[in-house]
C-alpha cells in the first residue's frame, strides 16, 4: 500500500509529521506492507498571496502523476491538507469518483469548515505558534479557511451529494480538542477556545454535518418578539451526509507542538501508545464497507463523550430570490414558548463571526449540551434585513424549529450549513410612467 504524506510550503523535510511515518512503518503488520510516499508541495507551486486552495489541488495532481505513476494510494493529511486533498478529489474526480486512486483518506485536525483564527490575517497567523509548524499561508488560502467562506460553501455542499463509501473511497478525521498553554496567545483568545485543539474546532473538522435553506414566504405570518410582524421561513432544502463517515475526538491532543501536537508529538519510542496511531492502522486496514463500518463502531463509544463540553456550528448564509448577497442583517436565535431572544440559555453562543470577504455570512458557535435542554425543544431564526425601507427593500423573517428538529439539525461536535433566502420587495412606485403635461420633476419620488 503506497501511504502518502502530503508537505505544505516551507517545508523541505519530513519532520513536519514527526516520526510517524517511521512508526507506522515499524507497527504496521505484513497484511499492510506500507509504503511511505513524502510528496513535497513547494516543488509544483510557489506558495504565495495569490495561490488558492484550487492551485494546491492543481499541484498536488501534478505530483502525484509524476511521483505516484497512476498507483492506487492512501493518503494522511493535517490540517490544512484536508481541505486540499478534499478539493483534489472535487476537481479531478468530482463526477466519476468510482475512478479515483484514492482509497484511504485520513485527515489529522482537518479545518473542512474552517478555523476562527484565519481571521486574523496572514502576518498574525504567521506569529502564532499553534499554527502548524513550517506551514504559512498565503491571504487566498486564509481567505477559504475564514469560517463561512463560499469555497467551503462549495466543497461542502457537493459533499453532500457523494457517498464515498459506495464508490471505494473510505474518509476518516482524527482531531483533538486539548488546548497546549505553551501554545496560548494571550493577545487571542481563540488559541485557547473550548472544544478545539487550539486552531480547529472539533465541529470544524467533522464531515458529517447538516445542511438546511429556508425561504420567506409572503402570506404566512408571526408577531415576533419585538412586538413587529415577521413573515414565516419555509423549509425548502435538507441534507446530510449520504454515509456516516468515521470521525474521533483523540484524547489529549492539541493541533501542534512536540508536547501535545496529534503529529508533531509521536516518535518510534512512543507510538504504540498513542491513540491516533492506533486509529491510523486500524484505518488503513480497512478494504470493504463492511470493514468501515466495523472500524467505525469501535470509535464511536469514544466519540460520545458524556459529561464534557461539547459544541456545534451555525454557518448562516443570506441572500435574497433574486441572487443578492444581503451583507447587512441581524441573526437572532429565539426560544421558549413565545420565541423569544431574550429566552436564550446565557452562555449558550460562545462566540459570533462575520465572515470578512463575502459580508454576507456569520458563523455562531454554540453549546450543544445547553441547546439538549432548551424547554421543549422550541427554537427558531429570525432575520431583520436592511435596507427595510425604500424603493428595494426587505422584510422581516422567522422560522420556527419543530422540537425534534433541533437535535436533528444542531448536533454536537457537527456543524450546520443554514441559507437563508429572503424577499426582495421593490416599491411600486420604483417605475412609473408620465403623462404629458405632468410635472416634470420626480424627485419628491426619492424624498429628495
Amino acid at each position: 500500500m503506497k501511504l502518502v504524506f502530503i508537505h505544505g510550503w516551507s517545508v523541505t523535510s519530513t519532520q513536519t509529521y514527526g516520526e510517524l511515518p517511521q512508526a507506522l512503518a515499524s507497527l504496521a503488520g505484513s497484511s499492510l506492507a506500507i509504503e511511505i510516499t513524502h510528496i513535497y508541495l513547494g516543488r509544483y507551486i510557489s506558495f504565495n498571496d495569490a495561490v488558492t486552495l484550487d492551485d494546491i489541488a492543481i499541484a498536488f495532481e501534478s505530483a502525484r502523476q509524476r511521483e505516484l505513476d497512476g498507483c492506487e494510494f492512501s493518503v494522511i493529511t493535517h490540517s490544512t491538507g484536508g481541505p486540499v486533498i478534499r478539493a483534489w478529489l472535487s476537481r479531478f474526480y468530482g463526477n466519476h469518483l468510482e475512478d479515483t486512486p484514492l482509497k484511504h483518506m485520513i485527515m489529522l485536525a482537518p479545518a473542512n469548515h474552517g478555523s476562527s483564527l484565519a481571521q486574523l490575517g496572514k502576518s498574525r497567523i504567521s506569529r502564532l505558534k499553534s499554527w502548524f509548524d513550517g506551514v504559512e499561508p498565503g491571504q487566498k488560502v486564509l481567505d477559504w479557511l475564514e469560517l463561512g467562506s463560499d469555497g467551503q460553501h462549495s466543497l461542502n455542499r457537493e459533499w453532500l451529494d457523494w457517498n464515498c463509501l459506495e464508490k471505494g473511497i473510505y474518509p476518516f478525521v482524527f482531531t483533538g480538542e486539548t488546548i497546549d498553554k505553551a501554545l496560548y496567545d494571550y493577545m487571542n483568545s481563540y488559541t485557547g477556545e473550548v472544544g478545539s485543539d487550539g486552531v480547529v474546532r472539533v465541529a470544524a473538522a467533522n464531515l458529517n454535518f447538516n445542511y438546511l435553506a429556508l425561504a420567506q414566504q409572503t402570506v404566512q405570518t408571526c408577531m415576533s418578539f419585538d412586538g413587529q410582524c415577521a413573515q414565516l421561513l419555509q423549509l425548502t432544502e435538507q441534507k446530510s451526509s449520504l454515509s456516516q463517515y468515521v470521525f474521533d475526538v483523540i484524547p489529549k491532543a492539541s493541533h501542534s507542538n512536540k508536547k501535545m501536537g496529534i503529529l508533531n508529538a509521536i516518535t518510534r519510542r512512543n507510538a504504540h501508545n498513542k491513540p491516533v496511531v492506533q486509529r491510523i492502522l486500524a484505518s488503513l486496514s480497512v478494504d470493504s464497507t463492511s470493514d468501515y463500518h466495523d472500524v467505525r463502531k469501535q470509535f464511536v463509544d469514544s466519540s460520545q463523550r458524556k459529561g464534557m463540553g461539547r459544541y456545534c456550528m451555525v454557518v448562516v448564509r443570506v441572500c435574497d430570490d433574486l441572487g443578492h448577497r444581503v451583507t447587512d442583517f441581524d441573526f437572532f436565535l429565539l426560544c421558549g414558548d413565545d420565541y423569544h431572544a431574550g429566552n436564550l440559555p446565557s452562555g449558550l453562543v460562545l462566540d459570533k463571526q462575520r465572515n470578512s470577504v463575502n459580508g454576507n455570512t456569520i458563523t455562531l458557535y454554540l453549546d450543544a449540551n445547553k441547546l439538549n435542554r432548551l424547554k421543549a425543544g422550541k427554537l427558531g431564526f429570525k432575520v431583520s434585513a436592511r435596507p427595510d425601507s425604500g424603493f428595494s427593500y426587505y422584510k422581516s423573517a422567522e422560522f420556527h424549529c419543530q422540537p425534534e428538529q433541533v437535535s436533528q439539525w444542531l448536533c454536537a461536535d457537527q456543524t450546520l450549513m443554514l441559507d437563508i433566502t429572503l424577499k426582495r420587495y421593490i416599491a411600486d412606485d420604483t417605475f412609473s410612467f408620465a403623462q404629458v403635461g405632468d410635472e416634470p420633476s420626480f424627485k419628491s419620488l426619492t424624498g429628495d
